[in-house]
């Protein structure tokens, strides 16, 4: 322990955790991220404490110290409190051992050294005593530091082991990776560390779809998820987690024609999506909307939308499904927007993701994602721009962020063209919005209107009448207003039949 430290620890907490564990004779030590991030320079708000001795114990005097409520889990042996913004975890030092059949440990207790040769990678195995007579000297058995400066995710023990005992852990390599990856730094996984995840995938079995779906999240969210998902594909994963994906890969060529690289190009857009998605947040162009008791709830958007990501991710699910090819036009996928949304509620239920309204939005920009693009090759009435504003709602936006980034070609003035006409459709998406007011759009004419005025019950012919007088003012036939849908309704009821009372 030569190599100390200087200001990562300078927050209050630390010495009141070594104050604590002094006086209940324990040592105690910061150990994993918070340590990684300090030498990263990322700021990191969760801190884990590894105590040889009773973590709870520990945290309980902390706790008192503090004035703060600390939350018990004893099944997991850990407790945590809040402080100043902090999110402090405690723990006993253990050492694990695994059975082929499971990824839950039988834990022991153990010592400091025993925890960190437990740990996933190097990296996140090193720690800093809180102890008076060394505080803040970093404790690092695996070279942690030197493999963080060279970006190196690298297990403490054997590849094989550490896998094995616990195959998450391979989909956490591939996080990391992904994750801590920058402009500055790449961070790749050492090459015996991904030929063992190569022989290890089939270990997948064991784990729950939660625990599998949660780390894919974390990847969709980075800055550049498609490091990660080449990653889960080069070493066999992806076939096994989502498989739709993979079927997007490669390239069909027949007469000398030959169709997009579906897999690249998915990738390439769920990367756009995340720089413009940043971007626009950062311009403070993007809003959330929730509903809080009922009523609807506009906030700014302050970090990545998980469903935005997965809509980019799942945009061209439906092309292998819908690849055709004829002489005279080539390949074409046809149809492939309508068969992608389809297909989401199965895989989010597949991959235990919420089944509620997180779905049907990124079910509906899957099955929208292909208008605004047609709008751009087409001359744009109001009454098109209309329809899109009432189908997308409040996700116009998202959905205008995902169309542009899926502008890809290898033909720089190609995307320019395009990109230079999109700009065009927002413009006019802008101005119809603007008049109209389409996207909350609400039918001036409901169903209990009509049957107060002609005394009939509920029946298929006022649906008819309410589709017509909607499409009429979406088509711009007549204006977005009561008296003009209230003559055209009555014109209707007319033509059916029907008499005021």
């Amino acid at each position: 322990m030569s190599t100390i430290t200087e200001g990562f620890l300078d927050h209050r907490i630390f010495n009141i955790v070594s104050t604590a564990a002094e006086k209940t004779g324990v040592r105690a030590f910061v150990i994993g991220g918070y340590v990684r991030d300090c030498f990263l320079g990322r700021p990191c708000k969760d801190i884990d404490i590894v105590v040889e001795g009773s973590g709870i114990e520990l945290a309980r005097a902390v706790g008192e110290t503090v004035k703060s409520n600390v939350s018990v889990f004893k099944n997991f042996g850990t407790a945590m409190l809040k402080y100043h913004g902090m999110e402090v975890e405690f723990v006993g030092a253990r050492k694990e051992s695994y059975r082929r059949d499971s990824r839950k440990p039988i834990v022991e207790d153990g010592t400091l050294e025993d925890d960190q040769l437990r740990r996933d990678f190097t990296i996140n195995a090193m720690a800093f005593s809180l102890q008076k007579e060394d505080f803040g000297a970093l404790v690092d058995p695996f070279g942690g530091i030197r493999d963080l400066a060279a970006g190196i995710i690298r297990t403490p023990l054997d590849p094989d082991t550490t896998y094995s005992d616990d195959p998450l852990r391979m989909i956490r390599a591939i996080r990391f990776a992904t994750k801590l990856t920058s402009g500055e730094r790449v961070f790749r996984i050492v090459p015996e560390s991904l030929e063992s995840i190569k022989r290890n995938r089939d270990r997948l079995s064991i784990l729950s779809k939660e625990r599998i779906t949660e780390e894919l999240n974390k990847i969709l969210v980075c800055e550049k998820p498609s490091i990660g998902f080449r990653l889960l594909d080069d070493t066999g994963l992806l076939e096994y987690i989502l498989p739709q994906l993979t079927k997007l890969k490669g390239v069909e060529t027949v007469e000398g024609k030959g169709h997009k690289e579906n897999f690249s190009h998915t990738l390439e857009v769920v990367d756009n999506v995340a720089e413009y998605e940043m971007a626009a947040i950062a311009a403070g162009s993007l809003n959330n909307y929730e509903y809080e008791d009922g009523t609807e709830v506009i906030k700014p958007r302050t970090g990545p939308y998980l469903w935005l990501r997965w809509a980019a991710l799942l945009h061209d699910i439906g092309k292998p499904a819908t690849k055709r090819y004829s002489p005279q036009a080539g390949w074409t996928f046809h149809g492939h927007e309508v068969v992608g949304a389809r297909m989401v509620p199965k895989l989010f239920q597949q991959m235990k993701l919420p089944l509620n309204e997180k779905m049907k939005y990124v079910q509906k920009l899957v099955g929208l994602h292909l208008r605004p693009i047609a709008l751009v090759t087409e001359e744009v009435t109001d009454s098109a721009v209309r329809r899109l504003l009432f189908d997308a709602g409040n996700d116009i936006d998202d959905l205008m962020l995902l169309c542009n980034a899926d502008i890809t070609s290898k033909n720089p003035r190609k995307v320019e063209r395009l990109k230079r006409n999109f700009e065009l459709v927002k413009g006019k998406l802008a101005n119809v919005e603007a008049k109209d007011a389409i996207r909350n759009f609400k039918n001036p004419i409901t169903g209990e209107y009509i049957m107060k005025t002609y005394g009939i019950p509920p029946c298929r012919e006022i649906g008819i009448i309410k589709e017509y007088v909607k499409n009429a003012i979406l088509d711009g036939v007549i204006e977005n207003r009561f008296e003009d849908a209230d003559r055209l309704m009555r014109e209707k009821a007319a033509e059916l039949g029907f008499n005021e009372k």
